[in-house]
This record gives C-alpha cells, sequence and structure tokens, in this order.
C-alpha cells in the first residue's frame, strides 16, 4: 500500500510540474520576444512618430516600455504588445508611425508586425539548424 502511494504521490508531482511548465514557457518566449522587439526600435535609425511630434528609436522604445508596464496584465502575445503599446496614442487615438531613413512613413503596429515576423523567422531557422546539429 505504502508503494503504491508513493508512486501515486510521483506521478502527481511530476504531472503538477509539467503544467507549470507548460505555462510558464509561452509567457516567457513572449517576455523575450517583446525584448527583442523594444530593443529593436531603441537601437532603430528610424524616426517614430507619436501626436505630431517626433522622437528618437530609443524615445521611442521607452515610452513603448512604459506602456508595456501599464498594460502586461493585458498582454499575453507579442501581438497584444503591438496593439496596446505601439499601435496609438491612448490619449488622442492618433496611429503612431514609424518614418524610414529614405523617407518611407507607415503605421509603427505595422512596421513592428513586419519585425515581429522577421524575428519569429528568424528564430525558428536557428531553432531548427540546431535540433539538426
Amino acid at each position: 500500500m505504502n508503494r503504491h502511494f508513493i508512486i501515486i504521490a510521483i506521478a502527481i508531482v511530476l504531472a503538477a510540474t509539467m503544467v507549470l511548465a507548460e505555462d510558464t514557457r509561452p509567457q516567457k518566449n513572449t517576455d523575450e520576444t517583446i525584448a527583442y522587439l523594444l530593443a529593436f526600435v531603441a537601437k532603430s535609425d528610424c524616426t517614430f512618430i507619436r501626436n505630431g511630434q517626433s522622437y528618437t528609436g530609443k524615445q521611442a522604445s521607452n515610452h513603448m516600455k512604459t506602456k508595456y508596464q501599464y498594460f502586461k496584465d493585458k498582454i499575453a502575445t507579442p501581438e497584444d504588445f503591438i496593439r496596446l503599446a505601439a499601435t496609438e496614442s491612448v490619449q488622442t487615438g492618433k496611429p503612431y508611425l514609424v518614418r524610414t531613413k529614405g523617407g518611407k512613413e507607415s503605421r509603427c503596429d505595422e512596421w513592428m508586425k513586419q519585425v515581429l515576423e522577421e524575428y519569429r523567422k528568424t528564430s525558428k531557422d536557428k531553432e531548427e539548424k540546431k535540433n539538426d546539429g
């Protein structure tokens, strides 16, 4: 009887550990991806436009970090981050814009979705190479 109890207890502990590991993995990936997006914006040589004012990449990244902290409990995916922290002004509702060195202007959320897509593609390629090696 004691042996069966021990086996059941071990199985329960292992199952609980697996559930907890599954729950934290997506958030860890989300946090890493958002950190990448913020760093990408900060290092960007683009001009970021918020409510008609121009900002550097570093200034834009800092603003997005502030919004990220404010909305953190509503952010479960990088797409949520883009939607809540990099799309539009909460105060005016005006969309955030990005102007490249070449002068091309686009909505910040669309630009960041492209950055996210490229990041995921690159990350997936690296993961596949790691698994092949």
